[in-house]
């Protein structure tokens, strides 16, 4: 099992980026991608691997707070990997863990494959299990450098909200929403769609 790996991010595709360690590409599936930049900065990834009958896969993390909750959220019956990645994309980690304590299953609902039933579910089996990520325990955020942005960003970004299993209606709604911001960043993109769909 690997705890992380620091290397430098070689590609960013809407569900996964690729990490150059030594010269060896690891494809990471992560809930932002666009949180990371391509360029020579080693940086460092915290990962959860799985291994299948068929596949090794690994989920990467810009934290350690963040790869941690993941794991809880894998956890709670019916949650796979691809649900709790598209719960942490929001990028507020915090307002997750705050929905939990506080019994809001309404705001959990708002994420792709999350049904009032799984939702009641991570509530009942995470709500006394999260006192690691209160308040004071900040979650940490990477932050990333902006960057001159384009059409292509908030296309990207849109792209990156199919890979995360948004439906093509609720895209569609937010796009209307983002193409009326200045111009942005995909991540800046990314972020905002996120807050408007779980609003």
């Amino acid at each position: 099992m690997y705890q992380y790996l620091n290397g430098k991010i070689v590609d960013i595709q809407p569900a996964y980026v690729v990490l150059d360690v030594n010269g060896v590409g690891y494809l990471i599936r992560v809930a932002n991608p666009f949180q990371f930049e391509v360029g020579d900065d080693l940086i460092k990834i915290y990962i959860h691997q799985t291994i299948s009958d068929t596949a090794q896969t690994l989920y990467g993390f810009s934290s350690l707070k963040e790869k941690q909750l993941f794991e809880k959220l894998l956890a709670v019956s019916g949650i796979g990997a691809k649900s709790a990645l598209a719960i942490l994309a929001n990028g507020d980690q915090q307002a997750i863990v705050d929905a939990i304590g506080q019994d809001n299953v309404t705001y959990l609902t708002k994420f792709p494959g999350i049904g009032k039933k799984t939702a009641q579910q991570i509530v009942l089996d995470l709500k006394d299990k999260l006192d690691d990520f209160s308040a004071n325990s900040l979650f940490e955020q990477k932050s990333s450098a902006v960057s001159p942005a384009d059409n292509a960003a908030l296309a990207d970004a849109l792209e990156a909200l199919t890979a995360l299993g948004y439906k093509d209606r609720d895209i569609k709604r937010v796009e209307k929403a983002l193409q009326k911001e200045p111009e942005q960043t995909t991540d800046t993109y990314l972020s905002m769609a996120l807050k408007l769909l779980t609003k």
